[in-house]
């Protein structure tokens, strides 16, 4: 009798008190080169990751988006950011960040230099150029760009591009080492590798993370070399071979505590299939969505291991200015959707018109030249 008194308030609480509850944190994206925000494909990732992780998500733009991230120098888009997240009372408890491409410079940037930000907990890069990049993208084949290109390869150190091209901030040319150290204006700066000047703060900052995950994929010929997606890069005064992370001053000197992180057990390296930003929505949830969710479920995943059905949605992050047309189904046998008009490495047409002015040629020659 007195059992049935019981207030239906009480069962609630029961109930409650036996229900698992999932603390999961907010995330930012931070796009590469040649994106925005609004663009479809990077509406769909960020809306993606957080139906699947059950977290709020937020894409960072910077200015416009597509023209800022070509021109405007690393620091002043790390500031951009810096100064937004500040802002964002949801992400005043702490928050993570993926980053995609020249965003994962950006997102470090904000991890080592932003004073007063709020916590991020953990980071998670998808093709980032870490250690660096020996390569420009050409825009095109024809003689403006050939020209254009090694313009840019032999003066990528003068003032003038490191202050109006973005990537010339974290162009690495393995035989001009002393150069890249003294002109290079933003990745000696965020990987500490300044001699006398290493920063003990950017390497606390750094190491705080609780997990850091570095992917990789396999078929990437954006990023030159691949391994620069998990720190491993050529030997100074040679483009051959290839060091692992584990085997570059960076790691072994622990300039900016990738050696900590990695010894606590707190940085994981994997290698996903196909060409630069694509990931299968299978890869998406084994090796990303754990970590926006709390420490606990991470754990529980890692022990578990991940046995994801193999969904094979790809997703090829927009990399052009181009307006995408919808998504096309390719291939009925494994459902494999691509977004029109992605991943497009050709330099958009305002790039064109900076190299047009750099090299004093009318824009309409240029446009006419690049044409392939």
């Amino acid at each position: 009798m007195a059992f049935h008194s019981l207030p239906i308030s009480f069962f609630s609480v029961l109930i409650l008190f036996f229900i698992p509850i999932t603390c999961a944190i907010p995330f930012i994206v931070l796009h590469g080169i040649g994106d925005q925000c609004s663009n479809r494909g990077m509406k769909q990732f960020t809306e993606s990751l957080g139906d699947f992780s059950g977290s709020k998500g937020y894409c960072v733009e910077i200015g416009d988006g597509t023209w800022d991230s070509w021109f405007k120098p690393l620091q002043e888009q790390t500031e951009i950011v810096c100064d937004k997240v500040k802002k964002m009372k949801a992400l005043s408890e702490g928050y993570n960040i993926v980053g995609l491409s020249q965003g994962n410079l950006i997102g470090r940037g904000v991890v080592e230099f932003c004073d007063g930000g709020p916590p991020v907990k953990n980071f998670i890069s998808l093709g980032g150029p870490h250690a660096g990049t020996a390569s420009v993208p050409l825009c095109g084949s024809g003689i403006l760009c050939i020209i254009a290109d090694n313009l840019i390869k032999s003066e990528i150190y003068s003032d003038y591009i490191q202050d109006h091209l973005a990537p010339s901030g974290y162009l690495k040319f393995p035989n001009d080492i002393p150069k890249y150290l003294e002109k290079c204006k933003f990745l000696p700066k965020l990987n500490n590798e300044l001699p006398g000047q290493r920063n003990n703060t950017y390497k606390e900052r750094f190491s705080s993370l609780q997990n850091l995950v570095l992917i990789m994929f396999e078929d990437d010929n954006v990023l030159i070399p691949k391994e620069t997606s998990w720190f491993g890069y050529y030997p100074d005064g040679a483009f051959n071979p290839v060091l692992p992370p584990q085997q570059t001053k960076l790691y072994t000197e622990d300039w900016i505590g990738l050696k900590s992180l990695d010894e606590a057990g707190r940085v994981r390296y994997i290698k996903v299939a196909g060409g630069h930003l694509k990931i299968s929505n299978a890869d998406m949830k084994k090796y990303v969505v754990p970590y926006l969710r709390d420490r606990k479920l991470v754990k529980d995943n890692m022990e578990r291991g991940n046995n994801g059905r193999a969904d094979s949605l790809i997703y090829r992050v927009t990399q052009s200015n181009k307006k995408t047309k919808g998504m096309k189904k390719l291939d009925k046998a494994t459902s494999e959707l691509i977004f029109d008009g992605s991943l497009s490495y050709k330099w958009p047409s305002s790039v064109k018109s900076f190299i047009a002015e750099i090299l004093d040629v009318p824009e309409s020659e240029a446009n006419s030249q690049s044409r392939h």
